[in-house]
């Protein structure tokens, strides 16, 4: 099947979808690619298995066979493509991508306008499109979005004991934050370390320079100046880091905080030995399935909490599917990469708690939760489309902002760890950022 006649077929099949309702994947001929083998490397994780389970479906439905490389998380298979670029060895055809992480990677990556077809895309969210392009090129196909929520325990804030002492102590009535210093301040009231902690923080790599990034936008700050000058070392960046020391020697996070991703607090919050969990939607139906968390029945949520600035914390952007320059079935990989993203698997992936890009499937969801009786994740949809409409913003879209972010999160370990006052690590970080920022032409 040539390239365009898979792009008439997916057109014509998404005008008809969208003249009735969303299409449905057995309405849409993905192609036949008998006996081809598709190589892939994709993301894994507990919240990202679900959907490869329809890769049989398409496997079905197509001829083909999909040989799934890796499996891993985005920081490790970040790290395994740049070895891939550096030996010369993209002999893969899909990977998974990320908004962040994608301006980095150059021309690895095909643009699927043109690809994809236009009725299709005109089913995506505006803005995940445009955060999915770069320097004009679609370079990823969004899967679902991420922004943090703040779930908390709401039976250690309904016990009139808590409540009590917390109002001797802290001289206000105990309730779900608004700000990053109430939160402080009631994830070290709760804190009864090691059984029981305040909170948790993501504390390597990208994530906790992504946490770092929105509180100092939250604080007021900025990450560079409108010349692009590092900008993070100021009382705003300060003030977020101290956030986090804070926390750490008052024990009221885990002593392994510094080397958790979003697993180790997604499954933390879920063992029910925190109070306070600033995550993304990915986790809500774990959260409250009796079955794999003992915080099930027992869950608030409310928007992230807002800095000294006055601005929630809203660091955003949305998981993708890319396909590679080297890829030599361009329309398999194609069929694969829209079918995982079509509002099925969208569905499916919703119903975890996911946040869509494709516009249908936000109403969609909410509307299928409501006819289940899931107040859950009716609240929970509506929590994360208002973050998403109001607080959401992205890192900068720019190829050096993981290299600077690999200069800023091992300064923060280190101040967080009493090695570096928070000044002295900031500063240290944004000499250094300065540095990246000169060799990639920004400066």
């Amino acid at each position: 099947m040539t390239r365009m006649t898979f792009r008439k077929l997916l057109t014509a099949t998404a005008l008809s979808g969208i003249a009735a309702t969303a299409a449905i994947a057995e309405d849409v001929d993905y192609g036949s690619f008998e006996g081809y083998t598709l190589r892939v490397k994709l993301i894994g994780g507990a919240q990202y298995e679900p959907l490869y389970a329809r890769i049989a479906e398409w496997e079905a439905m197509t001829g083909a066979k999909v040989d799934v490389l890796s499996r891993k998380n985005h920081f490790e298979l970040d790290r395994e493509i740049k070895q891939d670029i550096a030996a010369g060895t993209l002999d893969w055809c899909v990977g998974s991508n990320h908004t962040s992480f994608a301006p980095q990677y150059g021309s690895i990556y095909i643009d699927l306008n043109g690809v994809i077809g236009e009725a299709t895309l005109a089913e995506f969210q505006e803005l995940a499109l445009k955060n999915s392009t770069v320097d004009g090129r679609l370079v990823q196909l969004p899967r679902h979005s991420d922004i943090s929520n703040l779930f908390y325990k709401k039976s250690v804030f309904e016990n009139e004991e808590n409540k009590a002492a917390f109002k001797a102590e802290y001289g206000y009535d105990l309730a779900p934050p608004e700000t990053f210093d109430q939160m402080k301040d009631q994830a070290i009231f709760f804190a009864d370390a090691p059984n029981f902690y305040g909170t948790q923080f993501v504390g390597k790599d990208e994530a906790i320079t992504g946490r770092f990034y929105e509180m100092l936008v939250a604080n007021g700050g900025q990450l560079f100046d409108e010349d692009w000058n590092p900008t993070f070392n100021s009382p705003e960046g300060v003030k977020a880091v101290e956030w986090f020391k804070e926390l750490y020697d008052a024990q009221a996070v885990p002593a392994g905080s510094l080397n958790y991703l979003w697993d180790d607090t997604g499954l933390g919050f879920a063992s029910g030995t925190v109070a306070l969990n600033l995550d993304w939607a990915g986790w809500a139906s774990f959260f409250n399935d009796p079955a794999n968390s003992k915080v099930a029945g027992d869950i608030g949520l409310v928007r992230a909490p807002k800095g000294d600035g006055g601005v929630r914390s809203g660091w955003s952007g949305s998981h993708s599917f890319s396909i590679t320059s080297s890829c030599d079935n361009v329309d398999a990989a194609a069929s694969f990469v829209t079918f995982l993203t079509n509002h099925d698997s969208q569905m499916i992936e919703a119903t975890a708690g996911l946040l869509p890009t494709r516009a249908a499937v936000w109403g969609d969801a909410k509307a299928k939760f409501a006819a289940d009786g899931n107040d859950f994740l009716v609240e929970v949809f509506e929590t994360y489309a208002q973050s998403m409409a109001e607080d959401a913003f992205t890192p900068p879209l720019i190829a050096p902002w993981i290299e600077v972010s690999n200069e800023i999160w091992p300064r923060l370990q280190a101040a967080i760890l009493g090695e570096m006052t928070p000044q002295e690590a900031l500063d240290e970080a944004a000499e250094d950022a300065r540095i990246v920022m000169e060799d990639a032409g920004y400066l």
